[in-house]
């Protein structure tokens, strides 16, 4: 299981927003994945999906690291924020947008408009 944590902790630092979902970013294979992907993608900013729906060992490992049993798991910058039932509010009171903000100017990263 440590090499599993090991392996989480390097995903989570190679990305500044990364999803642990069900599915890709071009095939999700559920709702709740895709909300997720179609909530970030509204931001413009680059974010990772990693498909864990058929690998359990490292779902147990996610859940242990987050103490959320549910997927999809979100990190922004290294930190653990759920799901969309808690950026969806920090969204509409503008607090997603200066922490996206913020993360990604130090980065150099500005938003894009997705066109899809």
């Amino acid at each position: 299981m440590a090499d599993l944590h090991d392996e989480i902790k390097r995903e989570i630092a190679d990305h500044t927003i990364l999803v642990y979902g069900k599915g890709t970013k071009d095939a999700p294979r559920c709702g709740f994945t895709l909300e997720t992907i179609q909530f970030f993608n509204s931001f413009g900013y680059p974010f990772e999906v990693i498909d864990v729906l058929e690998n359990m060992p490292k779902r147990l490992a996610l859940s242990e690291l987050t103490d959320w049993q549910t997927l999809p798991k979100v990190f922004i910058d290294g930190q653990f924020y759920g799901d969309t039932d808690i950026l969806g509010p920090m969204a509409q009171s503008g607090e997603l947008a200066k922490l996206l903000e913020t993360t990604f100017k130090d980065k150099g990263v500005t938003p894009t408009i997705q066109l899809r």
